[in-house]
């Protein structure tokens, strides 16, 4: 009863299994695992049958289960979102290979390798290769499609205390990280797809050297202007914020 109590499925106690919902029976699947009173709970994807309305809900549901009984939790899955809402810590692997065991901010922010980096983050990371690590009076810059950009105050310490010598190198730029801009100096781009998201928009545009980049931009922006519209075609300018 402590158990139902806790998945709160009190009222569905004398229904047959197919008078419920999935998600009902989700939540009955776990019940039989917490009335062992577990010190460990093995969750091997076990909301990868569930429609995505119903996949919030039970993630929902999961992160106050976790709240309310004194077990760790083992859960694998997919689904980064799942992995960067319902962690405290995430164990990335490729091909049964570790590649990174962080927080999900630190995989986020300081992501071990390119595949880690293009994993974590929706939508995924801009990369652009042939990219140049440029130093000044011992300041570091990054030069990537025509851009100069000085590197924070952090990587700068690290470079400069590892004597980082100028490089080719390839560069990720998270579209959250760009921005349309007006600027005549900024990149010219063509607009291959926008997908609507609601309050922002993804759109897919290709620069000079037909490279395909994401960049995330707001439908309103902080003066209440709708972004419009953007049809195949487009030409937009964008530059790189941060």
């Amino acid at each position: 009863m402590e158990a139902a109590r806790i998945l709160d499925i009190e009222a569905f106690l004398e229904r047959k299994p197919k008078a419920l919902s999935g998600g009902q029976r989700q939540r009955v699947a776990i019940g039989r695992a917490i009335v062992r009173d577990p010190k460990v709970l093995l969750m091997d994807e076990p909301l990868s049958n569930l429609d995505a309305k119903l996949r919030n809900q039970m993630r929902a549901e999961i992160i106050k289960l976790r709240q309310k009984i004194d077990a760790t939790f083992i859960y694998v899955t997919h689904d980064q979102t799942e992995a960067m809402t319902l962690g405290d810590r995430i164990v990335i692997m490729k091909d049964g290979e570790t590649q990174q065991i962080a927080t999900p901010q630190e995989a986020f922010d300081k992501p071990a390798n390119i595949f880690v980096a293009g994993f974590i983050g929706t939508p995924q990371m801009n990369f652009f290769d042939g990219s140049k690590l440029i130093v000044e009076q011992d300041t570091y810059y990054m030069e990537a499609l025509g851009m100069k950009v000085k590197l924070p105050e952090e990587r700068q310490k690290t470079l400069q205390e590892k004597k980082v010598r100028e490089q080719t190198v390839t560069v990720g730029v998270r579209p959250t990280h760009i921005s349309l801009s007006q600027d005549e100096e900024a990149i010219e781009a063509e607009v291959e797809l926008s997908e609507l998201m609601g309050s922002e928009i993804h759109l897919h545009v290709k620069d000079g050297s037909d490279k395909s980049i994401i960049i995330v931009a707001p439908t309103v922006d902080s003066f209440g202007n709708h972004a419009g519209t953007f049809e195949r075609g487009k030409r937009v300018r964008f530059m790189q914020t941060q």
